[in-house]
């Protein structure tokens, strides 16, 4: 007695033969009956007695494909055949393969296969198996390894109990067997056994890999424990902890060593070595703490750990020259003025060079910048409201070594530590209502526990290079402004003129810049070898270098130009005209240094470019044209190209950039519908759809039933 509504559907076709009181369901058939769904190539349904039958078809190449896929509530089987009967919920399944939880693990451990020759349905919850197999293999096809059962009792995702049971290995039975065996399959994360891979190593012997014992610790963390052993002495340990709590954190621990034998003792290619890898990883949440956060990202170990892992899952790595590592902490101080502060170590080793490279830590602050003279609300005006200053600090640790010193007290004998402060001051002001003036400079501090001398023996001839440990400093500051405006040119046509008026947008700045040299940090030394005197600072090969030597002070000059129309629409009945571009940019540049000797004016540096066609080319353009002549060398003196009897420049370099795009929309209906452009509907590729997919006649034309007495009428004969 049939207690719901069967919903069922075919692709190919539902076929009802009433003599055999069947109903036939071909290609990609389905039928849903309460919690109930089977899918098939083809369905056969007997309606006098409440049974289906389900199997596969075979495609053009004559292989079977749309194996049945039946689901009762949440157990999921997919075998070759089956037939199942409504009334009493039993079921007969050929070659059926289903996949359990086996308790190894949300956190991602692999899930039990069950395979069975022949299952017999019971009810909802009790399968019988004959020939059947059990295995936690990713290969679903031909597993490497598995457990057969002759008979079994099958309770989905609870438990299976079977009669004599036998391990084979690559369809191989082992010596391995039990008269009886019981396989808890509980839902949940449960501790177990995991079985190992089997192989030989040509170098190494025959082994076991990844065999171990997997515990799951609490509902957030879980611990995996995997070994190796091969028969020449040769063993590797992995022990691996995943944690995950949900809208707070999640991350791994992957920590792996290995004790290598090469060969046997006494052959001359005998080797013995150990490497290992630790690898981290963590991630919060965004909604754990808005204002403060903490990331990882840690892969360091033994240079050669890649090239010469046991692990044949490391094999895809071998190319692997670079291992990287990344920790930090970062928080946020909302309260006025805020400030982020984050703290980083990373750690970056070269595999080939045997050369790591640590930062330990680095430390980043920054303030927000702060009006000290206004209102935090409002506007600000004039020169001293708009004076604002930040601050920003960076410190580091800087240390390079290399994997054998790495973690010993080695590594720091080198250490290069430092902090730079930095507080950049600016303001801006109008003068005469028309022109900005933008007014600053910027103050650095340095800080540096270690600096270098250098001195010249003249014992051994050479340039001797001592270390200074001790705290020591330097600062340093520049200073700049500029000065713009923009003017307005626009030339009126008529409204009644296609183009009705062009206008011309200029932009001209002034820009100075001052940094003085800091002279007074810098030593000299008589190299005696050379005879040349040798300038230095202690300062130098420090974390954050040497200060400036040499007066910067000059000045800039640029104009920047646009030129856009505005012109009628081609729609008569769009009231607002459209606005064009006609040059994009259009710009100028060139510098005055007043510490130079010589060739004081910069090079006049010309730049530019528009697009056309409706933007689907770009064309730039620039020039560079400099005031200066040259000699016969081909050298530039201190003379002006027009003194030399040139022009007024003289053009160096030239360059130009044309570019077209193109896109599928350019050659669609939307897209030439947007365009203004009319289609039709029978031209080009449209007319070889309807032609057979022909570009020729061989079909003929199609009729044009859209302008035929067809279209846009009613049938009401129908």
């Amino acid at each position: 007695l049939l207690l719901g509504k069967i919903q069922y559907k075919a692709k190919d076709y539902v076929r009802i033969n009433q003599k055999e009181q069947k109903i036939y369901l071909y290609n990609e058939a389905e039928i849903y009956y309460q919690d109930t769904e089977l899918k098939a190539g083809i369905i056969i349904m007997d309606y006098t007695k409440n049974e289906v039958y389900a199997g596969r078809i075979k495609d053009s190449l004559g292989n079977y494909s749309q194996l049945p896929y039946f689901k009762q509530g949440e157990n999921v089987v997919i075998p070759d055949s089956i037939r199942f009967n409504f009334d009493t919920q039993r079921a007969l399944i050929f070659n059926s393969r289903t996949e359990q939880q086996a308790g190894l693990g949300s956190l991602g451990s692999d899930a039990m296969k069950v395979y069975a020759d022949i299952t017999k349905k019971e009810n909802d919850s009790v399968y019988f198996l004959s020939e059947g197999k059990l295995t936690t293999s990713k290969d679903t096809v031909d597993p490497d390894y598995y457990i057969r059962v002759r008979k079994a009792k099958f309770v989905p995702k609870k438990k299976v109990i079977a009669g004599f049971s036998n391990l084979y290995i690559v369809d191989v039975p082992t010596p391995i067997a039990l008269p009886f065996a019981y396989f808890p399959l509980t839902a949940g994360r449960t501790a177990g056994i995991m079985m190992p891979t089997f192989g030989n190593d040509p170098n190494r012997g025959y082994f076991f890999q990844n065999g171990g014992y997997y515990l799951p610790i609490n509902d957030y963390v879980d611990l995996t424990l995997t070994g190796d052993l091969y028969t020449n002495g040769s063993y590797g340990f992995r022990a691996q902890s995943v944690y995950s709590k949900r809208y707070k954190f999640r991350g791994n621990i992957n920590f792996r060593f290995e004790n290598q034998v090469t060969s046997q003792k006494g052959f001359d290619d005998y080797s013995r070595g150990t490497i290992y890898n630790i690898q981290i990883t963590h991630s919060q949440d965004a909604k754990a703490n808005p204002n403060s956060r903490i990331s990882a990202s840690v892969n360091l170990g033994s240079s050669q750990y890649y090239r010469n892992s046991l692990l044949q899952q490391n094999l895809p790595n071998t190319q692997v020259n670079n291992l990287s590592s990344s920790i930090s902490y970062s928080k946020t101080f909302p309260a006025y003025p805020s400030v982020n502060l984050s703290l980083t170590a990373t750690h970056n080793q070269n595999t080939n060079t045997d050369v790591v490279d640590v930062t330990l830590p680095t430390l980043q602050a920054a303030m927000e910048r702060v009006f000290p003279f206004a209102k935090r609300d409002g506007i600000k005006k004039g020169l001293i409201q708009n004076i604002n200053f930040q601050y920003d600090l960076n410190g580091r640790n800087s240390i390079r070594t290399d994997s054998e010193n790495f973690g010993t007290g080695e590594m720091f004998k080198d250490a290069k530590v430092g902090a730079r402060h930095r507080i950049p001051i600016s303001t801006n002001f109008k003068v005469a209502k028309f022109f900005s003036v933008t007014m600053g400079g910027t103050y650095e501090d340095i800080w540096t526990l270690d600096t270098f001398n250098q001195r010249f023996d003249p014992d051994t001839q050479t340039v001797v290079r001592d270390t200074i440990s001790g705290f020591d400093r330097y600062n340093q500051y520049n200073f700049n402004a500029s000065l713009g405006t923009t003017l307005y040119g626009t030339f009126t046509f008529g409204e009644d003129k296609k183009i009705q008026a062009i206008r011309h947008v200029m932009r001209p700045t002034i820009s100075y810049g001052y940094a003085p040299s800091f002279e007074q940090y810098y030593d000299e030394y008589l190299n005696e070898t050379t005879g040349a005197t040798v300038q230095f600072s202690r300062f130098e090969n420090t974390i954050y270098g040497a200060p400036r030597l040499g007066k910067s002070n000059a000045m800039t000059f640029s104009l920047a130009n646009t030129l856009e129309a505005k012109v009628k629409d081609r729609d008569s009945t769009v009231a607002e005209p459209r606005k064009v571009q006609l040059l994009n940019s259009f710009n100028l540049s060139t510098g005055y240094n007043f510490e130079a000797d010589s060739l004081k004016l910069s090079p006049l540096s010309l730049t530019g470019g528009t697009n056309l066609f409706k933007n689907k080319m770009s064309v730039n353009f620039g020039a560079n044209l400099d005031p200066y002549a040259i000699d016969n060398n081909g050298r530039r003196i201190n003379t002006f190209n027009v003194n030399s009897g040139g022009g007024l420049f003289r053009l160096t370099s030239a360059r130009a950039n044309l570019s077209y795009s193109l896109s599928s929309a350019d050659f669609s209906r939307e897209g030439r519908e947007r365009e203004g452009e009319e289609e039709d509907p029978y031209s080009g590729a449209n007319y070889v759809a309807t032609s057979g997919g022909r570009s020729d006649d061989l079909f003929g034309k199609a009729d044009r039933f859209n302008e035929s007495g067809f279209a846009g009428r009613e049938s009401d004969d129908i």
